[in-house]
């Protein structure tokens, strides 16, 4: 398979490495800046399951130099989305699925909407992964795991050849046939984990010591969990169990992607995520009263750039 990951940040880049490391042909498709610092640099992992550094590695700035491609990986940041469509039209138009890995829901009806729904499959990915100051993936945590699923009736044929890669891959990869529950499932989770880190300020073992604190984040999960509901997605209450007790078991230093984004002054993934919640919610006349006090808090420093 020809996978072509767009957004060479931790996420993309781990699992770009990985399936490069499996027999894939890899192309990242970057901005010019991330460019120069592979051609300064490479590409390396430190990770639990292995080290790599690419003895080989393709990029690309522009995807009309890239002849074709079977899946684009896509693991931009929310708030890039939009920015990321006209990069993912030429080799959509060329033949390729786009595997969209972003946090949350809204971005589905997006890619589907502007790309051709028959085009995007359903992903997601766990993983707690950042880059060093060379762009290198620093892998922490055992955890590595890619979810996809078709959400249209022509797409069997490529969710089985990911399917086959993952199975090579040195990457928790897995194949589901109800890949919108696992998406509500995630997004339940990464809102109550990042809203609650990122608002505080701190790490998970940090707010698990208070139970005051941890108790918001258990609301979080509460509401998302009615949020999915109304959109006819069963979380059950056992599901929001088993987010309680991963929350619980995660090392004390433990934190999410956004939290991480926040002590590095970056923009955050606040409207993309709580705010899309939000927004979702409003559609479905629901309130979302602990969603939009988190939303709140966090937002002076949604564009700290």
């Amino acid at each position: 398979m020809h996978i072509v990951v767009l957004g060479a940040g931790a996420l993309g880049a781990y699992f770009g490495l990985r399936f490069q490391e499996a027999g894939a042909k890899v192309t990242f498709l970057v901005r010019q800046k991330r460019a120069n610092q592979l051609e300064k640099y490479g590409l390396a992992m430190q990770s639990p399951h292995g080290n790599i550094f690419a003895k080989e590695l393709n990029w690309e700035t522009d995807p009309s130099a890239i002849p074709s491609a079977d899946v684009i990986l896509v693991s931009v940041k929310g708030y890039h989305l939009r920015g990321a469509l006209d990069q993912l039209r030429p080799l959509v138009n060329k033949g390729a699925y786009v595997l969209p890995v972003l946090n949350g829901i809204e971005h589905i009806s997006i890619l589907q909407r502007e790309l051709g729904k028959d085009n995007v499959l359903g992903g997601l990915a766990f993983i707690i992964a950042t880059l060093n100051d060379k762009g290198h993936v620093v892998h922490t945590g055992d955890f590595h795991d890619l979810i996809f699923g078709a959400l249209g009736a022509k797409q069997e044929k490529v969710i089985a050849n990911l399917e086959a890669l993952c199975d090579k891959a040195i990457v928790g990869g897995k194949q589901t046939n109800n890949i919108l529950y696992e998406l509500w499932k995630k997004y339940m989770f990464i809102n109550a984990f990042s809203g609650i880190t990122t608002a505080t300020n701190l790490p998970i073992g940090v707010v698990r010591k208070h139970e005051e604190t941890f108790q918001i984040a258990i609301h979080l999960l509460e509401e998302m969990k009615h949020v999915a509901m109304k959109y006819g997605v069963e979380i059950t209450d056992q599901d929001v169990t088993e987010a309680i007790k991963l929350m619980q078991q995660l090392d004390a230093d433990a934190t999410s992607s956004m939290h991480q984004d926040l002590r590095k002054e970056l923009p955050l993934e606040l409207n993309h995520l709580h705010g899309g919640a939000i927004r979702l919610a409003k559609a479905k006349q629901l309130e979302l009263t602990y969603m939009k006090v988190i939303h709140g808090i966090i937002k002076p420093f949604e564009n700290r750039t």
